[in-house]
């Protein structure tokens, strides 16, 4: 099982276009926010699921702000972050995945990719594929795929 996962697109969706038609088959897309009133657009681009949240820019987005569901097993939170001040790192939101109970907490809005797995949770950010911020300003994406015995490996990577 394969997913992408991304982020603040902020309208500017060549990359996640290029990005899709390159990875072929995919089990899931999941969108952190920001994505600025395209998630038509994404829904149309995917053959598989789409989750996305609403951002700090989605000013007229009727998506939720946050969701949690499961995938292949999975429990995810999956939420933009400005809610959660992980502009100042990623703490506050760690605790909140945990409180709820979850796996995997996935969140935008830093657009600097973050990959953190400790034994109870693990807590991601995907960057931006349209806006970096990290040294290098490389856009990025996280793959999240799992193996035959439902193992979960994550890797970020560069456009």
């Amino acid at each position: 099982m394969k997913a992408l996962i991304v982020s603040d697109t902020h309208g500017y969706d060549k990359n996640l276009v290029k990005l899709i038609k390159q990875m072929g088959a995919l089990d899931a897309v999941i969108h952190c926010g920001d994505g600025e009133g395209h998630e038509g657009y994404f829904a149309q681009l995917v053959d598989c699921p789409l989750y996305m949240v609403r951002g700090n820019n989605d000013f007229f987005s009727e998506l939720e702000r946050e969701i949690e569901f499961e995938l292949w097993g999975y429990k995810i939170l999956l939420t933009h972050g400005h809610y959660y001040g992980v502009s100042m790192g990623p703490e506050h939101i760690m605790e909140e995945g945990r409180a709820r109970g979850v796996d995997i907490v996935m969140y935008g809005h830093t657009h600097r990719p973050e990959l953190l797995r400790e034994k109870d949770i693990t807590v991601l950010n995907p960057g931006s594929i349209s806006y970096p911020r990290q040294e290098g300003r490389k856009p990025t994406y996280i793959v999240m795929e799992t193996d035959q015995k439902n193992n979960l490996y994550f890797c970020i990577n560069y456009c």
